[in-house]
Order: structure tokens, then C-alpha cells, then sequence
């Protein structure tokens, strides 16, 4: 297996009422909701895979879980973004199923659908504590970073988790988030729902020497 990597910045909201308790119990906790809707937003900054170059292209992974996700039966359909070519379609795919290893190949046991693949124009801003992302029809999600009291332009995070995107994860709140893909449909702009952001560095396969 080739060595690849990829760097960036990553948000998500899900529909459980924050604090989700799914990273503070290491996946054990029911969701809020009793199931988990989430989407999970990567923008790749500088990568590469099989010498397929990754910069400036994005994708999405939108899940389900019926319970804890310790429990498995997760259902997992993926966004990329229009821009990919048929040869980065398919390495991001590799990168987001675990199939090339890395981070994603911890969750991948749990998983027992993998709904599919669909192109969208995927659009990611971040200002501050601010992040958006939205791919065209299908998701619209926004958060706002929880402030610290110890300095206001940072957020409260949470460390030493088992989240496959980043072990660090700052902690937010959903100003909206729609999901309407694969199935697996959400909608909420109460500000009550949880949320995260984080820079990724995610690497698989065998390094190069």
C-alpha cells in the first residue's frame, strides 16, 4: 500500500443536544436522541495520494448510527467535491472508507452500509470561531466555536479523544444544520446542537523512506 497524506481544517454538527456525549464516553453513551445524525466536513489544504495531488478539494462524510456508536451498524455515504477528478474521486473515497488505512480504518469495523458516493459543489469558510460548510442540496450546517473564558478568541476543547479527524477537538455549537443525503435527514437551527472544529493531519499506508 502507498504512503499518503492529507492536511486541513475539519467541522461537523450532529443532532445530539451539546455536549455530545458520544466523545466523552468513547463512542459508549446512547446519543441524546437515542440515534446519531452527523456530517463530518474535511478540507483538504495540501495532500496526496498515489501521486494524486489532493490541494484545495474537499469531501464530506454523512453517518448514522441507530444507537452508541459502539455498537456498530453505522450507515456512511460520501460527499466530494465537483472539482475532484475521477483519480482523486477515488482516493479520497480510499482515504474516507479506511480502505487506504489512516484514521478512518478505526471506524470502518463499525460501519455496516456504506451508502455511496455523490459530487457536489462543496463550499467550507472559516472566520474565527465561525465555520460553515454546505454541499449543494444535500447539507447546510454552521457553528459557532464555544468561547474561553481564558482568552475569548480561542475555544474550549476537549483532549485525548478518539475521534479518527483529531484527538484535540474545540468545542461549538450549530447555528443550523440540514442534512438531506442518503437516507439520513436532520434539520435544527435552535443552536442547541452540538458541534466541533479542528485541524486534521491524517497519513496511511507505507511511508515512503
Amino acid at each position: 500500500m502507498a504512503g499518503w497524506k492529507i492536511e486541513g481544517d475539519y467541522m461537523e454538527t450532529c443532532n445530539c443536544t451539546f455536549l455530545c456525549p458520544c466523545i466523552t464516553s468513547n463512542l459508549a453513551a446512547v446519543p441524546t436522541e437515542g440515534d446519531c445524525k452527523a456530517v463530518i466536513t474535511m478540507k483538504i489544504d495540501k495532500g496526496e495520494k498515489d501521486g494524486v495531488k489532493l490541494d484545495g478539494l474537499s469531501f464530506m462524510v454523512v453517518l448514522h448510527s441507530p444507537g452508541a456508536m459502539i455498537d456498530g451498524n453505522l450507515k456512511v455515504g460520501l460527499i466530494v467535491d465537483e472539482k475532484a477528478d475521477d483519480a482523486q474521486t477515488a482516493a479520497i473515497a480510499a482515504i474516507a472508507t479506511g480502505e487506504a488505512g489512516g484514521p478512518m480504518a478505526h471506524l470502518a469495523p463499525l460501519v455496516s452500509e456504506v451508502a455511496g458516493i455523490e459530487k457536489r459543489p462543496i463550499d467550507f469558510s472559516a472566520n474565527g470561531l465561525s465555520y460553515s460548510s454546505s454541499a449543494k442540496g444535500l447539507i447546510d450546517q454552521e457553528i459557532a466555536g464555544v468561547a474561553s473564558m481564558a482568552d475569548e478568541t480561542k475555544a474550549v476543547s476537549i483532549d485525548n479523544t478518539g475521534h479518527p479527524v483529531n484527538t484535540r477537538l474545540n468545542l461549538a455549537k450549530a447555528v443550523r444544520s440540514m442534512f438531506n443525503a442518503f437516507g439520513i435527514t436532520w434539520k435544527d437551527d435552535t443552536g442547541t446542537r452540538n458541534g466541533h472544529f479542528a485541524p486534521f493531519s491524517w497519513s496511511g499506508g507505507q511511508q515512503a523512506a
